[in-house]
């Protein structure tokens, strides 16, 4: 439920009320049962933790191979995923 700000235009008296978006403004104040002027309010500040915050990590795994195979990528081994340079082949260079 969002959260809507008044104003009382008689006692000056501010506060915030949780309400449905489908419920009716306040008309009247708590304090001295003045007129009341609803605010519009910048809204809250969203904050985005964890992954699955990209399209691209919504993915299944086959549609993501399925992709790599159309667009001729070779599937990258986890060391040079990680920016380690390759291991040596075995028997090479001895």
């Amino acid at each position: 439920m969002p959260t809507y700000e008044y104003d009382c235009e008689r006692c000056g008296h501010r506060f915030e009320v949780f309400q449905s978006m489908t419920e009716r403004p306040r008309k009247r104040c708590p304090k001295c049962r003045g007129k009341l002027r609803r605010l519009l309010g910048g809204g809250a500040g969203m904050i985005f933790k964890g992954s699955g915050f990209y399209t691209t990590d919504y993915r299944s795994k086959s549609y993501k191979e399925q992709k790599r195979k159309e667009s001729g990528e070779t599937p990258k081994k986890k060391d040079e995923a990680k920016g380690a340079p390759p291991k040596p082949a075995r028997g090479a260079g001895t």
